[in-house]
């Protein structure tokens, strides 16, 4: 059996993962999860915990948000640090900006998995419709859902919902070819 074991910069990631990653990983991957607490602290443990971690037949992709810096200097950093620790092959993903941008490109999940009515309408906006160029989507989403939208709860609840075909968020995209391309020898 294969580990994917995934290193997340929050909660809410995991709380997303939990009920995205069945309807995507193919039978025999088990999944660990290592979560942080926020960027600094993903950072400063990464090197000794996948270089410390001992189950066979892993491998390690590490997923932080972008945020307002630059995303190649930022998964440069974290390759960076998965070399030092003798872990060259780990896969890092750059949520562009942050997670929530993800869920602007399924508003269709966000309106499913929060119970809402008239959040897809707002895909046809200019503002959102290249959901990775959203300067503060978290506060966006907060905003379009009139308050619904809560980070771990709310990640819960359209985790399960995000289609993983058509969602227009690019940096999502390239996160599940990422894993397939990890666990391609499973299938």
């Amino acid at each position: 059996m294969k580990t994917l074991v995934l290193l997340l910069e929050e909660p809410s990631a995991r709380a997303m993962l939990e009920g995205l990653l069945p309807r995507v990983l193919p039978d025999g991957v088990s999944v660990h999860f290592m979560v942080f607490e926020g960027k600094q602290d993903l950072e400063r443990q990464l090197g000794r915990k996948i270089k410390d971690w001992l189950r066979p037949n892993s491998v390690f992709l590490v997923m932080r948000d972008q945020d307002s810096g630059d995303c190649r200097v930022i998964k440069e950093n974290l390759l960076k640090i998965c070399r030092a620790a003798g872990r060259p092959e780990a896969l890092v993903r750059i949520a562009c900006r942050e997670l929530e941008s993800w869920y602007f490109g399924d508003l269709g999940a966000v309106e499913k998995g929060l119970g809402l009515s008239g959040i897809v309408q707002f895909s046809n906006k200019a503002k959102y419709r290249t959901p990775d160029q959203i300067v503060n989507p978290a506060t966006e989403l907060h905003k379009i859902t009139k308050g619904s939208y809560q980070k771990i709860g709310g990640s819960r609840k359209i985790g399960p919902h995000l289609d993983i075909e058509s969602n227009t968020s690019r940096s999502f995209q390239v996160f599940l070819d990422g894993i397939r391309r990890l666990l391609a020898d499973v299938a």
